[in-house]
């Protein structure tokens, strides 16, 4: 994926931690994969904040105003770990159905690129069907092309 993105540290290939930089300052992004299943194999992607004792939240709103840099850096952690596991499915789905509509949002503004690289689902009325821009979902499923 050609998308500006931070730089990114791992030493599993499952847990990312990078830094969101902006007006609230430099804050401590972690993202994590979990395995959810085996038939067939897909993995949750887990990402928030982290603070300064080590716990990351999922609902903090750190509005450091760089939410595509984020994005597109959570989507390159993707691509490193299918790289290390392999192309398997990827469950995600916001703290909130707020957040999962923040999460759509920027898919939908990111789209041309990451359609390129994954095809994505959306799930809605209990099924899962093909990511459409401005269309409103519960979660996400990923997987790399």
């Amino acid at each position: 994926m050609n998308l500006d993105h931070y730089t990114f540290f791992t030493t599993d290939f499952q847990d990312y931690e990078f830094y969101s930089e902006g007006p609230q300052g430099r804050i401590k992004k972690i993202v994590r994969y979990r395995r959810i299943a085996n038939d067939p194999v897909t993995y949750n992607l887990a990402f928030g904040d982290e603070n300064e004792k080590g716990v990351v939240s999922d609902t903090v709103i750190s509005n450091n105003r760089d939410k595509d840099m984020v994005l597109a850096t959570v989507a390159n952690t993707i691509n490193a770990f299918c790289d290390h596991y392999g192309n398997h499915f990827i469950y995600a789905e916001g703290s909130t159905a707020a957040r999962t509509r923040l999460y759509q949002m920027g898919i939908g503004r990111l789209w041309k690129a990451i359609d390129m690289d994954f095809d994505v689902w959306g799930y809605k009325d209990g099924s899962w069907q093909d990511f459409t821009i401005n269309v409103n979902y519960e979660a996400f499923l990923v997987k790399r092309k």
